[in-house]
């Protein structure tokens, strides 16, 4: 993994599209160590304090895009869903104004050697660190299969995008407004069956990376699944971050979504044990 850098970045541009705020950050260091599936601990403000030295905790944001613009070599671009004080905050922030930010963090998707049929499945904003890692699956001359959801149109992520990126893309929101109506885990056996695929990678709330993780185990993929988890300190040393897994050896461990993940082998977290214990979804 590269190590992280802790910088004070600025805001070079502040969109809104849909539910989700776009940031694209101007943080040195961040960019050029970037690999898919990484992301960002941002220090918040409170709305209170203009200044923003007082800090609710860290925000994970997952790295959406990187790369040149404005005269920088390799911006940042996060995706942001203002639904607390923090992440309010954090939408709110406007060209020119500055935050702390460490990153990019964690164990990124590994990526195959050689060229099979993939496919990706993202819910809400969690897949936003999915199209960085289409692109990287094309350069390597990987079929990619996209399968995008949400709970409504404004909740879907950079549709038009997907089907730049990807050889075949599938659609479902929840009350149909966008694609087929339903959630992914409606269409994921079928599209891994169409897709033949032989890696199957996955962002977004549990019950999703769950059902995702299982039909690719009924398929005979390898998945890996991208997890989120409240952050307190971003970097491992806390340990209040923990994902019940289940180790080579087949002993059930714990292992620590900032720093062993947050991307981890579908077929090794015990998902049962990750949603009793209340993560979020």
């Amino acid at each position: 993994m590269s190590v992280p850098v802790h910088v004070v970045a600025e805001v070079l541009a502040s969109k809104r599209i849909g539910a989700f705020q776009h940031l694209t950050l101007v943080a040195p260091g961040v960019g050029e160590r970037f690999r898919p599936g990484t992301f960002l601990a941002a220090s918040v403000g409170s709305p209170g304090d203009p200044a923003g030295r007082s800090h609710l905790g860290r925000r994970a944001l997952w790295i959406h895009q990187v790369r040149p613009l404005g005269g920088y070599a390799a911006t940042v671009q996060v995706v942001v869903e203002p639904v607390g004080p923090g992440t309010r905050w954090l939408a709110g922030l406007e060209r020119g104004d500055r935050l702390e930010v460490t990153g990019p963090l964690g164990r990124p998707f590994a990526l195959p050697k050689e060229p099979v049929p993939t496919v990706l499945v993202g819910e809400g904003y969690a897949a936003a660190p999915l199209f960085t890692l289409a692109e990287r699956l094309r350069e390597r001359d990987c079929p990619v299969t996209l399968v995008l959801g949400a709970v409504d149109e404004a909740h879907l992520l950079n549709a038009l995008e997907a089907r730049r990126t990807a050889r075949a893309v599938t659609v479902v929101t929840r009350d149909g407004s966008v694609g087929a109506r339903g959630g992914v885990v409606d269409v994921i056996d079928d599209v891994l069956r169409r897709a033949g695929a032989d890696v199957v990678y996955a962002a977004g709330p549990v019950a999703t990376l769950h059902a995702v993780a299982r039909a690719a185990e009924a398929h005979g993929a390898w998945s890996q699944t991208a997890l989120e988890q409240p952050l307190t300190c971003a970097t491992g040393l806390c340990q209040g971050c923990p994902v019940p897994v289940v180790g080579e050896d087949g002993v059930a461990r714990t292992a620590r979504a900032c720093a062993d993940g947050p991307v981890l082998r579908g077929d090794r977290v015990r998902w049962d044990d990750l949603a009793a214990a209340g993560s979020p979804s």
